[in-house]
């Protein structure tokens, strides 16, 4: 489990509560996803190691899915999706997460 501002998330049962206090189920990727981000907290996470470890070596999805991903956590999590304050976008590198 792990806790961020009024966040959590339970990896093992793939389900967050978000800002708002709802419950989401998360799939499979979106775990991924979020683990590597927060084991790699501060720093950022290339989209290359984020298709290597969230999909595999063989299978690359659109660059847009892994934003579509991100957009999707910045709804469950930012109080202002716009201004992010957990999941940040670096431009033409990936992304990286902070703890607020």
């Amino acid at each position: 489990m792990y806790r961020f501002g009024n966040n959590m998330i339970d990896f093992a049962a793939q389900e967050c509560v978000g800002k708002d206090g709802k419950h989401h189920e998360l799939s499979k990727k979106e775990t991924m996803l979020l683990k590597l981000l927060i084991e790699n907290k501060g720093e950022v996470v290339t989209r290359e190691k984020i298709l290597q470890v969230v999909w595999g070596y063989n299978v690359y999805p659109t660059t847009r899915t892994i934003d579509n991903f991100i957009l999707n956590f910045r709804k469950y999590f930012e109080e202002d999706s716009r201004n992010s304050r957990y999941f940040h976008s670096v431009r033409g590198v990936g992304y990286k997460f902070t703890d607020g």
